[in-house]
């Protein structure tokens, strides 16, 4: 089961993600570095998870804003063994090509426009909900068959809270995903989630608070 570690950047400060409601996100206090260092921050969460691959959300980007090329680049440069993933709001995939080199996009189908006629070879999907709802085009979750290989399932109403992954939407996911790689984010508190993740048939769990707060360290 992998554990990818998430960083949520705005104003090139990293932020405590909170049931989605980005309005009111803060630097994050975390024992394992400074909100204003977001690569060490990346390095110490990496060795919490012992993970190979890091997840960014560029809130200012999915936000309208410009990509933080900047921040990304310093992240990108801080952990160079590492693969980066990122949400930088793209409408499509012409708008991944502001990507700095090495960085693997992901597409929020909160930000897509329409489904694509074709995906990068590198893409990443990101199914986002918001309670029972799906933000994005309707037929993109209709149709399984026009999904990439790597399916990333959001549920932003759980994204820094207690509550648990929703294991129902995650297991429907899984079983139209036809053997794609599909992994979760938003609501991860344990290794006993975690184990429920992979029972389910998940790759691997997209992770911040639990890691921030210790919650999965031991065998």
């Amino acid at each position: 089961m992998q554990i990818l570690p998430v960083l949520d950047l705005m104003g090139g400060v990293v932020v405590h993600g909170r049931g989605g409601r980005r309005d009111s996100y803060r630097p994050i206090a975390s024992p394992l570095g400074s909100a204003e260092d977001a690569a060490g921050l990346a390095r110490a969460l990496l060795r919490e998870a012992d993970a190979g691959t890091l997840y960014v959300a560029d809130l200012d980007a999915i936000e309208g804003k410009p990509l933080q090329i900047g921040a990304l680049t310093a992240i990108r440069d801080g952990v160079p063994a590492v693969q980066l993933w990122v949400d930088g709001g793209f409408a499509d995939p012409a708008a991944a090509r502001s990507l700095p080199p090495g960085l693997r996009p992901v597409f929020g189908s909160e930000s897509l426009q329409s489904v694509p006629s074709a995906w990068p070879p590198d893409s990443i999907l990101s199914l986002d909900f918001a309670g029972a709802c799906f933000r994005g085009p309707a037929e993109l979750l209709n149709h399984a068959d026009t999904w990439p290989f790597d399916i990333i399932v959001m549920t932003l109403a759980a994204v820094g809270s207690d509550a648990g992954p929703d294991m129902a939407r995650i297991a429907d996911i899984v079983r139209r995903a036809g053997g794609r790689r599909v992994f979760a984010a938003g609501g991860v508190r344990n290794r006993e989630d975690l184990a429920a993740l992979h029972e389910a048939g998940c790759h691997g769990a997209l992770v911040a608070s639990a890691l921030h707060a210790g919650r999965l360290r031991g065998p």
